[in-house]
């Protein structure tokens, strides 16, 4: 065996040799024998490599006046090198391969470009494909669609080529712009199953999180049968698994894209089904994994589907399978490639099934119970946060960023596993993108019936928080103001000094002008949660009540929302509480206009807060209350005040008798 071995390779060495040389006439016999000696043989493809034939094969390809067949053969031996190792196929990518046979798809002859279009496709089917050299000259894509309806080869290896370089949003706005969508609507009705599952994977990249691509691609037809119908039709029972998760792939992305809408029968009575039935245990460990991930996709901002689907056909039970999946279980084996020998299926099921129970408990109380009281998933969760997989990390956080919408759950099952203690460690050694959804989460657990409130406050959650508001991301600078917020709600005095000198007025006012409107709502949120309770009111309001002021004028004198400026007027109203504090209000002119002007607002709720705000000042039983009535008469609030008498709602009505019953 050895001796025959070492003969083939003294054989492809000696055809090597020939190619090399400059004998014509033994060219196209030792292209042929090297063709033969490398297929399958992945040494024999590296010692061939090693011997430098590439450039020789490349010269061949771009020589005009060499014969096409003998550049035919070129071709085809370039394929079978790239049908070897990675670094084989990396080898071709640095020679230059890829541009020469990008130029080969020109030529006239149907066979070279099949040749050609072979080779690429395996090349783009690597695990690192060169997807710039596609777009980085504009012709290319234009081209590859004009020649691919040549022929079964041109049409499979095209759609795949296409299927694994389609990447960003650019991308697939340049293939829309081509006309790739009118020139892929055909190929789903082809009969050739190796034409029909690229098509289906193009459809899915380009539609994929691009709302322009998916409502393009569901106003197309073919035959004047709409694509949505032609997707439809390739996810019944008789089509492989494969091609079924493919088509629901596809229409999942449409209904995301807006392009379809969540209540249609396409995608409540088809395409949910269709993915719930690729979670059993029937199907391959790639189908569970796709299955559930791409419903979780689907039913993840859509309160029906997740109702739906929460009762149909024991999928939270079947989920909880994924999380007992240990590798002794194999469910079936499809292909035994190198991809699925090397997966890791306990996490990637693990991972798929977090993400599924994230989307199904993200607005249903009810759900969420039921998921957390099967198969004790929260020691699941727990464990998952701090797997040193990140894939199951991140899923693991976003389950458990769900579940904490749950009243009852963060009073009962987070507080038993004090959840709380992992995810302060996840938040301040986290991957940057898992620090969103992990300190959201904490946001939960920091509001007023969380009982792990205290104990997050104790870890040092205030630095934390107040760091996040630093930063460039708004949803990290949202996060932490609202954390803040939280935290500020009933809380002592000192964890609210805590937060005034850890923040800084400075950061404070930064805030208050941030465009986010979110962002300025909270942070109003927070000013309000620290005025509250008469004691701590005039505290904070001795130290820096100037400022506090200076805010509110600020807020009510921009260009803001109704609603942020009710959220001001209702912190002036805690200030008209405070015994010391209201004197900031009384002995401010610019904000005594203020409430006047809001008082006869064309906003209801607006001449509420205003309203409620002079009632705090008036109030009989306070100290100093007749002086403050009588600057207030002064300043005409008495007679604005009995106008409002006439007012047909109901609350402002009762608050203005209210406050006018405080001046007689």
């Amino acid at each position: 065996m050895m001796i025959q071995t070492a003969m083939e390779v003294d054989d492809t060495v000696g055809c090597v040799e020939c190619l090399l040389s400059g004998n014509q006439d033994k060219w196209m016999s030792s292209i042929v024998c090297l063709k033969n000696g490398v297929i399958g043989n992945n040494k024999q493809k590296c010692v061939v490599i090693n011997q430098g034939v590439i450039p020789r094969l490349l010269q061949w390809m771009i020589d005009d006046d060499a014969e096409v067949g003998l550049r035919t053969e070129a071709a085809i031996v370039l394929g079978s090198l790239a049908k070897g190792t990675e670094e084989n196929i990396q080898h071709l990518v640095d020679s230059g391969c890829v541009t020469v046979l990008l130029k080969g798809l020109s030529n006239n002859n149907l066979k070279f470009v099949e040749a050609c279009l072979r080779c690429l496709r395996t090349i783009f089917l690597s695990s690192n494909p060169p997807v710039h050299h596609v777009y980085q000259d504009a012709t290319v894509v234009p081209h590859l669609i004009n020649i691919m309806s040549k022929s079964v080869c041109t049409q499979e290896c095209i759609t795949t080529i296409f299927a694994n370089c389609c990447r960003t949003v650019e991308h697939q706005n340049a293939l829309c712009r081509n006309s790739a969508i009118p020139a892929l609507a055909p190929l789903l009705t082809s009969s050739v199953y190796k034409v029909q599952m690229p098509t289906l994977k193009c459809f899915a990249v380009l539609c994929y999180k691009n709302e322009e691509a998916a409502r393009a691609t569901a106003a197309a037809s073919y035959n004047g049968e709409s694509i949505s119908s032609l997707l439809v039709k390739l996810l019944t029972r008789d089509k492989t698994s494969e091609m079924q998760m493919a088509a629901a792939k596809c229409l999942t992305y449409l209904c995301r894209g807006g392009a379809i809408t969540p209540q249609n029968p396409i995608i409540m009575l088809k395409t949910m089904p269709t993915l719930i039935r690729m979670c059993k245990k029937d199907r391959t460990l790639e189908e569970n994994v796709e299955g559930a991930e791409t419903l979780a996709y689907l039913i993840e901002g859509d309160a029906q589907l997740q109702q739906v689907a929460s009762v149909s056909d024991h999928i939270i039970k079947t989920l909880a399978e994924y999380i007992r999946y240990t590798d002794v279980q194999q469910i079936n084996t499809r292909a035994m490639h190198r991809k699925a020998q090397d997966t890791n299926w306990s996490n990637e099921l693990k991972q798929a099934a977090f993400k599924a129970f994230a989307s199904l408990g993200a607005n249903d109380e009810e759900i969420r119970k039921k998921i957390i009281e099967t198969e004790n998933l929260m020691d699941h969760i727990i464990v998952g946060v701090t797997s040193e997989d990140m894939k199951v990390k991140g899923a693991a956080i976003r389950c458990l960023h769900s579940m904490s919408r749950s009243v009852q759950q963060l009073r009962t099952t987070f507080q038993d596993h004090s959840v709380w203690k992992p995810l302060m460690s996840i938040i301040q050694y986290c991957p940057e993108d898992l620090l969103g959804v992990a300190s959201s989460t904490m946001c939960n657990l920091l509001l007023e019936f969380s009982p792990g409130k205290e104990s997050i406050l104790e870890s040092g959650a205030i630095e934390i928080l107040v760091g996040l508001t630093t930063r460039v991301e708004p949803e990290l600078r949202l996060n932490g103001i609202w954390g803040l917020m939280n935290m500020a709600f009933q809380a002592e005095h000192k964890v609210k000094t805590q937060i005034i000198d850890k923040v800084g007025i400075e950061q404070l006012f930064r805030l208050l002008s941030d465009q986010d409107p979110n962002i300025l709502m909270k942070t109003l949120g927070l000013i309000r949660n620290l005025l509250s309770n008469k004691p701590h009111i005039d505290s904070i309001m001795k130290a820096y009540g100037t400022e506090i002021m200076q805010a509110a004028v600020f807020i009510l004198e921009g260009d803001h929302t109704a609603d942020i400026k009710e959220q001001t007027l209702c912190i002036l109203t805690n200030v008209a509480d405070g015994d010391q504090a209201r004197e900031y209000i009384i002995g401010n002119e610019d904000v005594l206009k203020k409430l006047t002007t809001y008082m006869v607002h064309t906003n209801v709720k607006l001449q509420i807060a205003a309203t409620t705000c002079i009632s705090n000042l008036v109030w009989n039983e306070e100290e100093g209350a007749y002086k403050r009535q009588q600057k207030l008469r002064d300043l005409g609030v008495l007679k604005l005040l009995q106008q409002l008498l006439n007012t047909p709602d109901a609350t402002l009505f009762e608050k203005v008798k209210t406050t006018l019953h405080q001046f007689t």
